[in-house]
């Protein structure tokens, strides 16, 4: 088993190019239906079949994992017994007939523009001081807000990726795809400080070319950003908790509220299906309807 799951890891970086983030999400559900099966007693990958793989899903199910986590660990099992059948492993693919739940089609709380506003002006507010880290943190929220990218995406980013002159950003998405995003004036004065006065503070021999960086001068993580969003959220009065996420889906929010097409927001994002996209259509329709109910005399 182990050396399978060796020869397994091996596959998804150097044939199928995956990210460090998705071999490792990959892997660790693989290692649990491994385990799964080791309960069971079988201590063969040729015994895995289609009864197991159910099994198993139902297993998550009562300890009460989201149906969002047995539809990932469902697909992460089909790629894995389907591999396993190519390298004549398995006589056959039991994966290929195993269903998955369907996700919920819910998105979280998204902010109010002028709850956006207030979020941004409070991390301003608190960079007044000029300390480098403020003012990084105004230009992480000012351009999580103004492209909608990923956390990922966003401490992956370079210098490099960053065209001034153009306010657009580099961003490689999910599946290596790259895609360049548009900003505003705010975000790119925010940049243009960040770089002018706040990186140079931070930057240590090892920063190399990580746009935004720690307290440490490295490229900072994604936790970081996180609690920063969590925090600077918690100043605004009313405003829902939200991390990164959610200012991403403020962000695809606003884009249709002010009148953006869905295939464009679908680029800027990086979706891959249109589908994905088209959720936050829920949301708009929403405030439509409230809209039109406490303002319609016969609504």
């Amino acid at each position: 088993m182990v050396r399978i799951l060796g020869d397994y890891e091996r596959h998804l970086v150097s044939e199928r190019d995956l990210t460090p983030h998705t071999v490792r999400a990959y892997l660790g559900d693989v290692s649990s239906l491994l385990d799964h099966c080791a309960r069971l007693g079988q201590d063969d990958v040729a015994d895995l079949d289609l009864r197991t793989l159910r099994s198993w899903l139902a297993r998550l199910q009562t300890t009460g994992r989201s149906r969002t986590t047995i539809a990932r660990r469902a697909t992460a099992a089909r790629v894995f017994t389907a591999w396993l059948h190519r390298t004549g492993r398995l006589p056959t693919d039991p994966g290929a007939a195993l269903g998955s739940p369907k996700k919920l089609k819910t998105l979280p709380p998204v902010l109010r523009a002028d709850e956006a506003e207030s979020l941004i002006r409070s991390a301003a507010e608190r960079a007044d001081d000029g300390t480098p880290v403020g003012v990084r943190d105004v230009a992480m929220l000012e351009l999580l807000y103004a492209t909608g990218i990923r956390v990922g995406e966003l401490v992956g980013l370079d210098i490099d990726d960053v065209d001034d002159g153009r306010r657009v950003v580099r961003v490689l998405g999910k599946g290596r795809k790259e895609r360049s995003v548009p900003y505003g004036v705010p975000a790119g004065r925010a940049l243009d400080r960040w770089l002018a006065t706040g990186r140079p503070a931070l930057r240590v021999e090892g920063s190399g070319a990580a746009l935004f960086l720690g307290v440490r001068g490295r490229r900072i993580d994604q936790r970081a950003v996180r609690d920063l969003v969590h925090r600077r959220i918690a100043d605004v009065p009313g405003a829902p908790d939200i991390g990164p996420h959610g200012l991403r889906h403020t962000a695809a929010t606003h884009l249709l509220e002010g009148g953006a097409d869905l295939r464009s927001v679908q680029e800027l994002l990086g979706h891959a299906s249109l589908a994905t996209t088209q959720l936050y259509t829920h949301v708009t329709t929403d405030r439509l309807r409230r809209a039109y109910q406490q303002a319609h005399p016969r609504a």
